[in-house]
């Protein structure tokens, strides 16, 4: 089975806060941790983390309160060339 080249690692809110979760996409380094797990970074490469399965560690310490160090990774289908025309890019906020 190949390895996902990509995954969305679901960042829950801070507990007791009621605030919304975040969704980073993370892409395949050329790295693995001393597990032997594939590396993944954010477009950055300041989110960083190790993926098992369905579940991702971050390789640095969590910062903030409540920062959770297991999360949910799930596979994304690799990107396809290009967009059509008309055609929004990601992160672009359509007018309703």
């Amino acid at each position: 089975m190949d390895t996902p080249s990509r995954y969305a690692v679901t960042l829950p809110g801070v507990p007791g806060r009621h605030g919304p979760i975040e969704v980073v996409v993370v892409r395949a380094t050329d790295e693995v941790t001393a597990d032997g797990a594939p590396v993944y970074a954010d477009e950055a490469g300041t989110f960083r983390v190790g993926i098992i399965g369905e579940t991702a560690r971050p390789l640095a310490e969590p910062t903030g309160q409540g920062r959770h160090t297991c999360m949910h990774a799930t596979p994304l289908p690799s990107p396809r060339c290009g967009f059509a025309p008309g055609m929004a890019r990601p992160g672009t906020v359509l007018d309703s």
